[in-house]
């Protein structure tokens, strides 16, 4: 059925499932979150165990690989990562996934090695990481301490989601620009194809190949698979190779197949049951003319056995079986099975029978109305088709109040309104239901808010809408919030909540987002594309203490800590630490933080470690106040409004003159071909060649600015730029201030509450200060600044650069200091 090899001798030990009763064995039944499809080298298929050559698709969430035609039979097995109100617990156990590991990794119990470039072998639990054989693992006591990155996941017992139609893409922000979701139609092509080159169509004389459906839904999508067989093969070899085909491995006793023809497809019911006039079951089933398609169907049955599993996870049983017949309906079940289960004295009310379908994209639940009769319902689960049978169950469930909640996070709003106008503006734009729509909170100088929905279609419907709604000509975006139950947080866990942004440094944030989504909780992995850092602060938001990591360029990290400082007083935890995975092109803060100059493919897991084992540091924050006098350009007679004053934050450095003018040149090359700008290497590139064209440029700079420090007027050398540092590390690297001792200036630190003040005089000085050979001139070093521009000077805040009208530009220390990680010096411990 699912193509596993073994030697004979050791089929004695053979532990592994196999893809037929894969289901059966699932605990909790959670969906998979496919992205779209792609080619993954090495990787071998769950459900058939082939490699995949072709595209394929994977779990965004667990190790799942899968073949585009074996999607349909992969189970709902995935990581459960939240509470969703069904089978909720707080135990968890192991989750093994067979295969795909690295070559070299070793078994935990015999300690030799388990994985292989061959074929699907060895285990892997998905949430702690401890790898074993197939034959080991079983002796691995069950439960799940979460492995060495315990105290950064977030525990999925603590996250709870109520998310029933919201795909799992939504559930975990995983963008879907990359997502060009297949339809129906495009996965019928994909499954007749693949099934068709599972079974070469032989030319040899004496086989045939046949399309097998397996009912009504698969004629309905022209869904089928080939088998071959040879021409003079009995019934029951036909009826076996085509559930096998299937992945069904039931008696082919209780099947038979029928023929159709393709008017009986246009009638209502497909198949009349007098068409099929089958031969006695011993006699060949083909006479002269070979009806090109079957459908598999079972016979009738008058009873059958059952198991219905309990829909709270009892300890030692994981379903009761139940003989049923003819009379049986749902209500003679529930009354049959409580006794079972040790709840005889509960009223039958108050439980309720669903039928669940495991299919591998999405779980789907039904109430049985209580009379239904239960044979019927599975007649009618197999005419439709004998797959889903094989995924179904029938869970027994308390008639609890069941609550539809969802938190909607909705950005891109107008800043600065009330609760009052933004709930205006929603009901004019998206018509929302204000029965069923509150708004929870309000960021108002993020104009954002977060909504409370208490309706799950209508949860959807505004997500969706949103989507395409513009406000003020600016898009809205939507992001579902999970909740974080604080109280449930154990004693010593301080998860991580990790910032990617994608499009930084070369790109590698798709790969790290996708890593860090597979070593932690899904949900404490957000995409700054989607939403910004709002979104990730307003979920932690109730978190007593948590760290932050950070992935992207200086920029990035700027963004950041912009936002933490506006949202703090929000926050129990107000001053998490943060620590930098640098994918940016300068990455000063990387640097001096011992993060490195940009990653460059390590491994994720250890990065963890490290930002686990790193040590605290303090960082100055500064405030940039720049107030133009002059209007700005383009007014008529210069009777215009000057611009208000604009005030930004400063982490790393402040340039004036020719630093920023290069950044500036280099900004518009990248907005003009974005495309070209995907290495760091061709990015330092641009800067050269940019520089290369200003050499011949005249110093007088320090004609057209004036400088006070701490109220003092200080006088200017001769210089093309004017640098403001906070931070050892300037233009990648680069020390500005020199490490020659002075007797007029203290040593720089990055938490002195101290700005060093140098001065370059030109883009040859600038490139000598690069290549180590000189430092900048040391004009001042203070905690207060005020710089007059007496002309527009190109000026630049940590890599964003701009031309500031002449004006007043005022430095000065931002509130607290920031808590950054600083990743210590010990080399990790093997």
């Amino acid at each position: 059925v699912c193509n596993f090899m073994s030697h004979e001798k050791c089929l004695k030990n053979v532990k592994i499932p196999c893809s037929c009763i894969a289901p059966s064995l699932v605990r909790v039944p959670v969906a998979h979150c496919f992205g779209p499809p792609g080619h993954y080298k090495r990787k071998f298929c769950t459900v058939c165990r082939k490699s995949l050559e072709s595209p394929a698709f994977r779990c965004e969430v667990c190790e799942l690989h899968v073949h585009t035609d074996c999607i349909l039979f992969a189970c709902s097995d995935c990581r459960q990562c939240h509470q969703d109100g069904h089978q909720d617990h707080d135990t968890y156990h192991h989750h093994w996934r067979e295969g795909n590991l690295p070559s070299g990794a070793r078994c935990e119990v015999c300690k030799k090695t388990c994985g292989s470039s061959e074929v699907l072998s060895g285990m892997r639990c998905e949430w702690c990481g401890i790898l074993a054989h197939a034959a080991c693992y079983i002796t691995v006591t069950p439960e799940c301490t979460f492995g060495r990155l315990r105290n950064m996941i977030l525990p999925p017992s603590c996250v709870q989601l109520f998310s029933r139609n919201f795909s799992k893409l939504h559930c975990f922000r995983i963008s879907e620009n990359l997502q060009t979701e297949p339809d129906e139609d495009d996965d019928v092509d994909g499954s007749t194809q693949g099934s068709a080159k599972d079974v070469q169509i032989s030319t040899d004389s004496s086989k045939q190949t046949l399309k097998i459906f397996d009912g009504n839904d698969a004629v309905k999508r022209n869904q089928f698979r080939l088998i071959s067989v040879p021409r003079i093969a009995k019934n029951e070899e036909v009826v076996e190779a085509a559930l096998r085909a299937y992945y069904i491995n039931d008696d082919q006793q209780e099947y038979e197949l029928q023929t159709f023809t393709q008017q009986a497809l246009l009638s209502d019911d497909i198949i009349n049951r007098n068409d099929a006039a089958e031969d006695s079951n011993s006699s060949s089933v083909f006479r002269d003319s070979v009806p090109e398609a079957w459908i598999i169907r079972a016979k009738p049955r008058d009873e059958e056995v059952i198991r219905i599993y309990p829909g709270w996870l009892k300890v030692g049983m994981a379903y009761v079986s139940l003989r049923v017949n003819k009379d049986s309906t749902t209500q003679t079940v529930i009354k049959e099975v409580l006794p079972l289960l040790g709840r005889q004295t509960e009223c039958l009310q108050n439980f309720k029978l669903v039928e669940v379908l495991m299919g591998s994209k999405q779980v789907q639940r039904m109430v049985l109305d209580n009379q239904e009769l239960i044979l019927n319902r599975l007649k009618d689960i197999r005419k439709t088709s004998i797959r889903q049978m094989n995924q179904t169950r029938f869970y027994i469930v308390e008639n609890s109040k069941s609550v539809a909640r969802v938190n909607l996070f909705v950005g891109g709003l107008p800043p600065q309104l009330s609760a009052e106008e933004y709930t205006n503006i929603l009901k004019d734009e998206l018509a929302i239901k204000t029965n069923v729509v509150s708004v929870s909170h309000v960021y108002q100088a993020q104009g954002a808010v977060v909504l409370e929905i208490l309706c799950f279609s209508e949860a959807e419907r505004i997500y969706m809408l949103v989507k395409d709604t513009t406000v003020n000509d600016k898009p809205l975006n939507a992001v579902v919030i999970p909740e974080v139950m604080a109280s449930k947080i154990p004693q010593n866990c301080w998860p991580l909540l990790v910032f990617v942004n994608p499009k930084s440094g070369g790109l590698k944030g798709r790969d790290l987002l996708y890593s860090f989504r597979k070593l932690l909780n899904p949900h404490q992995v957000f995409e700054l594309t989607n939403g910004g850092p709002l979104p990730g602060f307003h979920m932690f938001s109730k978190v007593p203490s948590f760290r932050v990591l950070v992935c992207g360029g200086d920029g990035t990290v700027g963004w950041v800590l912009g936002a933490l400082e506006e949202i703090r007083h929000k926050l129990v935890c107000s001053e998490p630490s943060v620590a930098i995975l640098p994918l940016g092109t300068g990455n000063d803060l990387g640097r001096v933080l011992r993060w490195g100059a940009g990653y460059s493919g390590e491994d994720p897991y250890s990065i963890l470690i490290s930002v686990d084992e790193a040590d605290d540091v303090l960082m100055d924050r500064w405030t940039i106040l720049l107030d133009a006098e002059e209007p700005a350009e383009g007014a008529e007679n210069g009777m215009a409004e000057p611009e208000p004053p604009k005030i930004v934050q400063m982490n790393n450095y402040c340039g004036l003159g020719i630093d920023a003018e290069l950044s500036l040149d280099f900004h518009h090359a990248r907005e003009e071909e974005p495309g070209k700008f995907n290495s760091r290497f061709h990015n330092k590139g641009v800067y050269v060649k940019v520089g290369l064209q200003k050499i011949s440029h005249t110093r007088n700079l320090h004609k057209d600015i004036k400088l006070q420090v701490d109220q003092r007027v200080v006088e200017l050398p001769s210089i093309e730029g004017l640098i403001f540092i906070n931070i050892p590390s300037w233009g990648s690297g680069a020390d500005l201030w020199g490490s020659d001792s002075d007797d007029r200036f203290e040593k720089p630190r990055i938490d002195d509450g101290l700005l060093e003040v140098v001065g370059v005089t030109g883009v040859v000085h600038m490139g000598q200060v690069q290549g180590g050979f000189r430092s900048g001139i040391r004009i001042a070093q203070g905690s207060y600044f005020r710089v007059t521009l007496l002309k527009p000077i190109p000026v630049q805040v940590d890599g964003e650069p701009w031309i500031q009208a002449p004006g007043q530009i005022i430095i000065s220390a931002a509130g607290p200091k920031v808590h950054m990680l600083k990743k210590s010096k010990q080399k990790q411990k093997k």
